[in-house]
């Protein structure tokens, strides 16, 4: 799903008696919080898991406090303002389906995933400005990223775009990610603030309503 948002490349291996993430080439911690909900066959979760690019983790407790969840329910879009956050304590994706996000991110109730009403939501969200999928499922659709896609972007958003490329290039698809979202994502790296970077949003966004 779109921030959404796991280990990478250049990954340090880990023995079984360590609890260390991967790491990515640039010393980044990349995580995925693993929910179980989609076709395995389809997660690109799951894929990165099997490159050695990305750690899986099943349970909350076991992600590391205040870093940077990728969230598409938040009110604050990602910025390199969330370097230094990155940088120390590393950046999460969630992967769910996206049929079932509001009530994995705790907007609906009656889930036993309700994080935030169980008190164990201690993470610093962040949402992704608009973005395309280049994804075989939701290709060309605003904002529906699959967790490769959510981190891959939010590398590249705060500076790590070797990364980022690294991560995607095990996909057939992952250089058109970059391809449909090149301009947006170079000006989204480029803004100093959360606040540009929803501005830059809005502006191309204008322009797209404005042409039609």
């Amino acid at each position: 799903m779109c921030f959404v948002l796991k280990t990478i490349f250049g990954v340090v291996r880990m023995n079984s008696d360590t609890q260390r993430p991967y790491k990515t080439e640039s010393g980044i911690k990349l995580l995925v919080y693993y929910i179980r909900q989609d076709d395995p066959k389809k997660c690109t979760a799951v894929h990165l898991n099997k490159m050695g690019k990305v750690e899986m983790v099943h349970k909350a407790g076991n992600l590391p406090r205040n870093a940077v969840l990728l969230n598409p329910f938040s009110l604050k879009a990602l910025s390199i303002e969330d370097l230094p956050a990155i940088q120390t304590k590393g950046l999460i994706g969630l992967d769910c389906s996206w049929v079932s996000a509001k009530k994995v991110f705790g907007i609906e109730e009656g889930n036993e995933l309700q994080l935030k009403s169980k008190g164990s939501w201690r993470f610093v969200d962040r949402i992704l400005p608009y973005l395309l999928a280049a994804n075989p499922v939701n290709y060309g659709k605003p904002c529906q990223l699959s967790t490769a896609e959510a981190l891959a972007a939010g590398l590249y958003i705060v500076g790590y775009k070797k990364d980022a490329r690294y991560l995607m290039d095990g996909f057939k698809w992952g250089e058109n990610f970059f391809a449909l979202n090149f301009e947006l994502l170079e000006a989204y790296a480029a803004a100093k603030s959360s606040l540009e970077v929803v501005q830059i949003q809005n502006d191309y966004l204008d322009t797209i309503y404005k042409k039609e």
